[in-house]
């Protein structure tokens, strides 16, 4: 009976070296940081038997560009072939930017509103701010409590344009600018495409914000 369960082992591939390898591939992709990566796989089912590896494994993430805290990464075998998806999730111990008090939505934020700390989260550095000089010209997407960690996703660029404002329409053409006075349809950020209505011809165009009181119009 036990030269029959060593046998059964022999040809099973070890669930945790599938799971090993699914770590090191998102590892490997990670940037260098000042902090420190926490990368984990998911617990494979402990029924999963697959037949053991003649060759090393190869393991592939399913996309090395997205920076987001949850990955799958395709474990392989070319001898014998089989394959498996292992979901792998990524957290950060690193420097960043927490609110000191609850802030509205669209509300600025400056080095008074907030303090750095060290913190564990899910994602890669390159989504937190630690650098108070990324807050300039910057406002929060939505609400937020105190004690929250500012994320690139929750800040949006400062509104230049709003609707209803008067603002200058610009066309270049060449060495040319031509210039007329506009009405913004609605709210634009810097390099933000809106609609201006001509307030002379009546007619409507895009263009983009230039500044908070130019929206240059293609021609």
């Amino acid at each position: 009976m036990a030269q029959a369960q060593t046998q059964t082992q022999t040809q099973t591939q070890s669930l945790e070296s599938i799971q090993s390898a699914a770590e090191k591939s998102v590892t490997a992709l990670l940037p260098q940081i000042k902090g420190r990566y926490f990368v984990t796989a998911s617990r494979l089912d402990p029924r999963l038997q697959l037949a053991s590896c003649a060759a090393p494994l190869e393991a592939t993430p399913s996309n090395a560009t997205v920076a987001g805290a949850r990955r799958t990464v395709g474990v392989r075998c070319s001898a014998p072939a089989w394959s498996i998806f292992v979901p792998v999730t990524v957290e950060v111990e690193a420097p960043v930017l927490v609110l000191r008090r609850a802030l509205p939505r669209r509300a600025p934020v400056d080095a008074a509103d907030v303090e750095l700390q060290t913190r564990r989260l899910s994602g890669v550095e390159a989504g937190f701010i630690s650098d108070t000089g990324n807050l300039r010209g910057r406002r929060l997407r939505r609400s937020l409590p105190a004690g929250s960690p500012l994320t690139a996703d929750v800040l949006a660029p400062d509104v230049l344009v709003r609707r209803g404002q008067q603002v200058t329409l610009l066309a270049v053409n060449g060495p040319f600018e031509i210039r007329a006075q506009g009405q913004a349809l609605s709210d634009g950020s810097e390099k933000e495409r809106i609609r201006v209505q001509n307030v002379t011809s009546r007619k409507i165009v895009e263009g983009v914000v230039e500044n908070s009181f130019t929206v240059r119009v293609d021609r």
